[in-house]
């Protein structure tokens, strides 16, 4: 045993915040940190400890630490401690709740047994605080790009909010909206954002060409703080068995979905999945089944847990799917619908995969990249319409849906419904094979491969890794000697 490094590692703290989209890549980045050798704690609560115990690999380098939910404070029942198992925004809202009343008990064990430096999701901002008050680094995490984070920082320097200008300005590519941020939603962004730059530097879930050099060096001149690309970090799943257990368990068989995806030819299989939070009403499912099943392309779609839990007359089938639809579609072998969590890496990565539709959350648009899958770009809400950009225009690895309508969250009625017409000419532009769809599904393989070569040994986010490691035991030895 290297009883020197072991001297030498880190003792890293990590909090991520309780939802999927959070949770899963600072852990698997987590896993990065650990790999090298450095003592790492997840802090978290025991239904996510639960789940995360299954697909991360615990040992003497990583370790979980728990500290209990306040169900009964915020009136949630037991087990119910992500933003993912929150069927309504009623119970969105205690889970938010919740998490602010896990400040005491994660601050009393950080306080009891200080590390070299705590990495937090930016939705813990008293973690600065803490960290100032023990004299130690702090690295945030959001799971944003960091073009959208440029993007964002843009908005706010022009005051750009639900104005007529759909043209966000000075950044290195001329980037055109197709609908202004809310203000409620950007003013909550750039204030969390205000503690990002605070920290010792900004972990990000991507990799130096994905976002560019021209944007990381935009990044660091406008804000004066250090971006740290360390991603994609689902590429650390090699195995199929391992890609499939990332996240929460799914409700197929990872033989099941293996065999039917086995079956396809190669490129011929749309994917469709919205991510944990957005959950889209009867009606622009609807839309989306029958556009999927006129383009005639087969498919796998993932939807919300509660549909299908129809009563026996098919009643509640109908209200979102055509007449017949499981029959000419399900039936037949043509498609796959899973009803909750499905093992996404896995899909992705299937040879038969042609196209991802896809709300543009930032996992699953740096999971697509990293399996080289080109996109249908449909963003929701949050960050997601600044991530549409930098597939489509920046990027040139995905077709817009025509998308407009920029929600405060994925629950809850929309005033617009994307029409069918426009999915379905969405999914023939890429999935039809024609000169667009040729150069599009390129670049998606061109960056796929640098993607890969990025986290390798000599790659740009393995020497990142490597250089922020040595400048954080620079940092604690600095601060034994003082």
């Amino acid at each position: 045993m290297d009883t020197e490094g072991e001297e030498k590692a880190l003792k890293l703290y990590f909090i991520p915040y309780l939802a999927p989209g959070h949770m899963i890549p600072l852990c698997d980045i987590a896993t990065l940190f650990a790999s090298r050798r450095q003592h790492v704690t997840i802090i978290t609560t025991p239904s996510n400890a639960q789940i995360l115990s299954k697909s991360i690999p615990l040992n003497q380098h990583l370790r979980l630490h728990t500290v209990p939910f306040p169900s009964r404070e915020v009136g949630l029942p037991d087990g119910v401690e992500s933003l993912s198992s929150a069927t309504n925004p009623d119970n969105l809202v205690k889970i938010y709740q919740a998490t602010t009343l896990l400040r005491p008990p994660i601050q009393h064990f950080v306080e009891k047994h200080p590390p070299d430096c705590i990495v937090a999701d930016f939705l813990f901002p008293w973690v600065d605080e803490l960290a100032n008050k023990l004299q130690i680094p702090r690295l945030a995490f959001n799971g944003f790009s960091l073009f959208a984070i440029c993007a964002i920082e843009s908005v706010k320097a022009h005051s750009l909010y639900e104005s007529s200008s759909y043209v966000i300005p000075d950044l290195p590519h001329l980037i055109s909206m197709n609908a202004p941020p809310p203000k409620r939603i950007s003013e909550l962004l750039e204030a969390l954002l205000e503690t990002v730059f605070k920290s010792n530097g900004l972990i990000v879930n991507s990799f130096a060409e994905l976002d560019g050099e021209e944007y990381i060096k935009h990044y660091e001149e406008t804000t004066g703080h250090k971006a740290w690309h360390l991603g994609p970090a689902s590429l650390i799943r090699r195995t199929v068995q391992e890609k499939s257990e990332r996240g929460e368990r799914s409700v197929v068989s990872m033989h099941e979905c293996l065999s039917w995806l086995d079956s396809k030819r190669v490129n011929s299989v749309l994917y469709i999945c919205f991510g944990s939070l957005c959950h889209f009403e009867d009606k622009q499912l609807y839309e989306i089944s029958c556009a999927v099943e006129a383009s005639g392309h087969e498919f796998v779609w993932v939807v919300p847990e509660k549909k299908g839990k129809e009563d026996e007359s098919g009643e509640e089938k109908e209200k979102w799917l055509p007449k017949g639809f499981e029959e000419r579609n399900i039936e037949k072998n043509k498609g796959l619908i899973i009803r909750g969590w499905a093992p996404q890496v896995m899909i992705l990565s299937h040879p038969a995969l042609g196209a991802f539709m896809t709300h543009c959350g930032w996992n699953s648009t740096v999971e697509a990249v990293g399996a080289g899958v080109p996109m249908i770009t449909w963003p929701v809400h949050g960050e997601q319409f600044y991530n549409e950009k930098l597939i489509t225009q920046v990027r040139g690895i995905g077709v817009e849906v025509g998308a407009g309508e920029w929600s405060v969250m994925g629950f809850g009625e929309r005033e617009k419904i994307v029409s069918r017409e426009s999915i379905e000419k969405a999914v023939r532009r890429l999935m039809d094979g024609g000169d667009e769809a040729q150069k599009i599904r390129r670049s998606a393989l061109e960056f796929g491969d640098k993607a890969k070569l990025a986290v390798q040994e000599g790659g740009s986010s393995h020497m990142n890794l490597t250089v922020l490691i040595d400048e954080l035991i620079r940092l604690r030895d600095r601060k034994l000697l003082e």
